[in-house]
């Protein structure tokens, strides 16, 4: 037989991990067995009365007390087992900095039907306890015994708002937002899910457990969102945030990441006099890859045996909301200029290097440096204007030229290159660097290559070119020879590859796109200022004639004709700009008609260049 008072309450629904619900209206009482009639009335916490009944046990818990489609609302639930004793017992809770509360619980006993084993009990649900919010503690105690206490914590609202019942709890009521991103505008929109209502408070965060970040109410750029960027949303005032990741599966924002990874290191000194190498790497979210040192040379060679992991769980996050990954590398040669590679799990190229900026005091060395330099230079303009106008002149056939100390060159590798032709090509650019050019390879130049683009890169190195001269020498190869070739036949049939293949372009790498600016050149008149051909060993094809875009241009093979080109990029710059002169076989052809003989063997293939006269 149900106790008394059964028939008013709902059924219990309690989901495995859940927090139950159930369906009182207020403040109640419910015998459980052993009695009847219970009653309960508010009461001030007093001395306790000689009719108070002793209590055995309490189990004081949180449940949502739901009821008839309103809204819900947390209930404190105290069970209570008691002495055979037909009298009252007095119950009383307190949060933190508040007053206790009690209750007054009274009751008849119907003992005969409960075992030796079994004692009375009854339970008290109190909804909305005074001073007991989400997450808090509460102290549930009896007046007698004065000892007998009981702790609990109210669940937090994370976990209230994550049951089936959180649209009938009032904080857990919360703005639920929408993002649009606008590929026009290159940002994403928020705005809120069905409903034009503004905006409440947002803040943005990287990672789920990230800090979170006030939002300024403006479109974020979208080359600052990523995979991992999570915003909140709340109604000021309120408890109740919603959390949500909109771009978590958005695969092509995952640039966006890799874009904005920020690689620092520092050496230093350790007691044992060995050198250490502390490195730092940053980004918007956490990634997996490795991280390991180099010896700064040409290749950046692997110091074996080092190699670091990024794992996820020991990342942390910066002030500005970056994630950071700190490491070091024990034993390094410092007289070698090391260096930091940086492989991230999901992109194919690796990073690097990064080395090691110059401290501060170096750099004010320097400005300061700079500043007596300019000083002097005005100075000596001054009092020396008159002298210091001409420019060094020698004498070459056909007439005067400038000579310069060196100057910059840019070494183009041919396409799908193995390790012996890279490795000639980084050596070709040490021995020119030794020389004294300012020499760029474009191996060293993977990063702002990705950036930018192949044909980006290439313009920006032929502005700084024009602006104080430089030379292009571009490596050829077997391969660079097909390359050559395919590309003027897709040149010359683009719009119906185009149409056909929609996907290829024409700028698929650095040695392809040098080819269309030597096109462009080329309808200028004035490839052969900007560009010359190397071959190291034996020619490419032995006696094949050159595609016929190359044709025109200054070529030599190394290492026969090593001095003919380092002499070449010295003057030929100035000779071929200013001269306006074209290279012909084994003879300059000056503007005026007029040839003269020189005694250098940079020349095209001679095979090559007969067939391209007899045509």
């Amino acid at each position: 037989m149900s106790p008394p008072g059964w028939s008013f309450w709902c059924v219990l629904v309690t989901l495995p991990g859940a927090l139950a619900t159930s369906g009182h209206a207020g403040h109640e009482v419910i015998c459980l067995q052993g009695l009847s009639d219970c009653t309960i009335e508010d009461m001030m916490l007093l001395s306790p009365r000689n009719d108070d009944v002793a209590v055995r046990n309490l189990k004081p818990y949180f449940k949502l007390c739901c009821r008839d489609g309103a809204l819900c609302a947390l209930c404190l639930v105290i069970d209570t087992e008691i002495d055979f004793k037909p009298a009252s017992v007095t119950l009383c809770y307190s949060a933190a900095s508040v007053m206790p509360t009690c209750k007054r619980v009274e009751f008849i006993g119907i003992y005969g039907s409960l075992t030796q084993k079994e004692w009375p009990k009854f339970r008290v649900v109190i909804r909305e306890p005074a001073g007991v919010s989400f997450s808090t503690y509460v102290i549930v105690f009896s007046s007698e015994p004065a000892h007998l206490s009981r702790e609990v914590e109210a669940p937090s609202l994370d976990e209230v708002c994550s049951q089936e019942q959180r649209e009938r709890v009032q904080q857990c009521r919360v703005p639920r937002l929408s993002s649009v991103i606008n590929q026009t505008m290159n940002w994403v929109e928020l705005k809120l899910s069905d409903t034009n209502e503004s905006l409440p408070s947002v803040c943005v965060q990287y990672e789920k457990n990230g800090k979170c970040l006030e939002w300024n109410r403006r479109p974020i750029p979208l080359y600052s969102v990523t995979p991992c960027m999570c915003l909140q949303v709340w109604n000021e005032g309120e408890l109740g945030r919603s959390l949500s990741c909109p771009f978590v599966n958005t695969d092509v924002l995952q640039r966006n990441v890799w874009q904005n990874v920020s690689v620092s290191m520092r050496l230093g000194q350790v007691s044992n006099h060995h050198s250490m190498l502390w490195w730092n790497l940053s980004a918007p979210c956490r990634l997996e890859g490795e991280v390991w040192p180099c010896h700064n040379d040409h290749t950046c060679r692997e110091m074996e045996g080092s190699r670091q992991q990024l794992a996820n769980s020991t990342w942390g996050q910066n002030s500005k909301g970056l994630w950071e990954k700190k490491g070091v590398f024990e034993e390094i040669k410092s007289h070698l200029s090391p260096c930091v590679m940086v492989k991230l799990k999901g992109r194919r190229d690796v990073l690097g290097p990064f080395c090691e900026h110059t401290n501060r005091w170096r750099w004010s060395l320097l400005v300061v440096g700079l500043m007596l330099l300019v000083c002097l230079t005005v100075l000596a303009f001054y009092f020396l204007h008159d002298v210091v106008k001409e420019w060094v002149w020698s004498c070459r056939p056909g007439g005067f030229v400038k000579i310069s100390k060196g100057g910059h060159v840019v070494l183009l590798s041919p396409p799908d290159v193995d390790d012996s032709v890279s490795e000639s090509v980084c050596q070709l650019g040490a021995q020119l660097r030794h020389r004294g050019f300012n020499v760029l390879v474009d191996q060293c130049s993977r990063k702002e290559q990705c950036n930018l683009g192949p044909l980006p890169w290439l313009h920006s190195q032929l502005m700084e070119m024009n602006s104080r001269g430089g030379t292009f020498v571009l490596v050829l190869t077997r391969a660079s020879l097909n390359r050559a070739e395919e590309w003027a036949h897709w040149s010359k049939e683009g719009s119906k590859t185009k149409r056909e293949h929609g996907t290829v372009s024409p700028y698929s790498d650095v040695f392809t796109a040098s080819l269309s600016i030597i096109q462009a050149d080329k309808q200028l008149g004035r490839a052969a200022e900007h560009f010359l051909l190397v071959t190291l060993g034996s020619h490419p094809e032995g006696d094949r004639r050159l595609p016929e875009l190359l044709r025109g241009l200054p070529m030599f093979q190394l290492p026969s004709q090593a001095k003919a080109l380092l002499h070449e990029l010295h003057v030929g710059r100035t000779v071929r700009g200013a001269g306006r002169r074209t290279w012909k076989g084994w003879e300059w052809i000056t503007s005026g008609g007029g040839t003269a003989k020189t005694s250098q063997k940079a020349s095209y293939s001679k095979g090559a260049q007969d067939d391209a006269e007899a045509r």
